[in-house]
């Protein structure tokens, strides 16, 4: 009996213990021989990265389901990665979010963004990623057609994803039937403008509900007037030069007269790209001017099915009969990475990154989206359609191209220059009123930077 009661008190002080022992032995040997990792060794960090974009209208539609999948085929490779794959209305984006993001040092960790004037303050602050190891260790700094927009101090700070050109389209039939020439001189576009516009027609569809595409018509005209030299001397506080001088008084003139003649599409302010674009395509305007990104708009489902083959594309005419006309384009569009950006989500977001620059994503980017590829890969511009492979070789023929205006000032006085243009359309400022304005941001703009350097 007393044998008994002591194993009764032997089981009920150590027998948990065996117990335990037993399970934990099984465990183990289930563990080996099972050939599976403890659950510890097998976990990997969870990461989630934001990214935002503005591929969010109907001409960026082919573009985004591109990096759509991009994005999907990289998390399903890494499970461990969950990416916020945002896009935001580009405005937005670039004039008021991230900037104040930039300011708080919160920006997303991969965004979309124009090289340029628009990230130097960026750069200078110190909120963009280096970018420039990561080129040189994936093979990729000789295979961008051109980075002098996304490099300062001989650093990479952002890659190009796309180039950019901005010609001017016309429709052919219209001007066949009224006798008009495809314009070559400034003088030229006059004539048409006025001949189409006694016809019937609306000269130029123009659809400025973000502000910049008005700017395209006033960059030319600078250009054209003035030459390239000028606004390198702005943009950049050299020699003293100022926007109030003859050749821009002339442009803004121009540009003014074709307002007063009614040049442009009525209400162009409150008007968006795509319905600029469908008085196009509809044979109510007959000319467009604006990027190689809408091309994929003139084949859409208000367009008639022959459309393309109507359109006619040309460089934005030359001043004087005789001269090149250069092209306003470049590789100003591309992807950054915020500097805050740190170990496994560092190289998560820079693996994701290297994704997106592959020749086979550029290829798609150019016979799905209709874009110009920011790398240098071979294509057919015969099977990217009629209109495209007139850009491209127009590209080809024309060597001189400059860069947009709104990319090449300063953040400050675009938002002046964007707004006076604005102001214009509207019938509500005078060239010397608009000049001036312009001007007075741009003096403020070097006396900001000129107090903060003596600092």
């Amino acid at each position: 009996m007393k044998k008994k009661q002591r194993a009764v008190r032997w089981l009920s002080k150590w027998g948990w213990i065996f117990l335990y022992i037993m399970l934990m032995s099984g465990a183990v040997f289930y563990i080996l021989h099972g050939g599976r990792e403890p659950i510890e060794s097998s976990t990997e960090e969870k990461i989630t990265l934001t990214f935002r974009h503005f591929w969010i209208k109907e001409h960026d539609r082919p573009l985004l389901a591109i990096f759509e999948e991009v994005v999907k085929e990289y998390q399903k490779a890494h499970p461990n990665v969950k990416v916020n794959f945002e896009g935001l209305d580009q405005t937005i984006h670039r004039e008021q979010k991230l900037k104040s993001e930039m300011v708080t040092g919160t920006p997303p960790d991969m965004f979309v963004l124009f090289g340029g004037a628009e990230i130097e303050p960026y750069v200078r602050s110190n909120r963009l990623m280096d970018l420039t190891e990561f080129t040189e260790e994936n093979g990729l700094k000789n295979q961008f057609k051109d980075l002098h927009l996304w490099t300062f101090n001989n650093h990479i700070y952002g890659l190009p994803i796309e180039g950019n050109a901005e010609p001017l389209y016309f429709n052919k039939n219209i001007f066949g039937k009224l006798g008009i020439k495809a314009p070559e001189t400034v003088k030229e576009l006059d004539q048409a403008i006025l001949q189409l516009k006694r016809a019937g027609y609306i000269p130029f569809a123009l659809g400025n509900e973000d502000r910049w595409p008005a700017g395209i018509f006033a960059h030319y005209l600078m250009d054209r007037y003035a030459g390239p030299d000028l606004i390198q001397k702005l943009v950049t506080g050299k020699d003293g030069a100022s926007f109030q001088n003859s050749a821009y008084t002339e442009a803004f003139k121009h540009l003014n007269k074709w307002i007063s003649e009614g040049a442009f599409s009525p209400s162009s302010n409150d008007l968006s790209t795509e319905n600029a674009v469908m008085l196009f395509t509809s044979g109510k305007a007959a000319m467009y001017l604006n990027g190689n990104w809408d091309i994929n708009l003139f084949s859409g489902d208000t367009a008639p099915v022959d459309f393309q083959n109507q359109v006619g594309v040309i460089p934005f005419p030359a001043l004087k009969s005789g001269e090149e006309p250069s092209m306003a384009g470049g590789y100003t569009i591309g992807i950054g990475l915020s500097s805050s950006l740190s170990g496994a989500k560092r190289e998560a977001a820079l693996a994701l990154l290297k994704g997106f620059y592959t020749k086979e994503i550029q290829t798609r980017i150019v016979y799905e989206g209709l874009r110009i590829p920011s790398m240098r890969i071979p294509f057919d511009p015969k099977k990217t359609g009629p209109v495209f492979a007139q850009v491209m070789g127009i590209m080809e023929d024309n060597r001189m191209s400059f860069v947009p205006y709104d990319n090449l000032m300063s953040p400050e006085v675009k938002k002046t220059f964007l707004s006076v243009i604005e102001e214009m359309i509207d019938g509500g400022l005078q060239a010397d009123q608009a000049l001036e304005q312009l001007q007075s941001a741009s003096k403020q703009y070097w006396n900001l930077i000129q107090s903060s350097t003596i600092q």
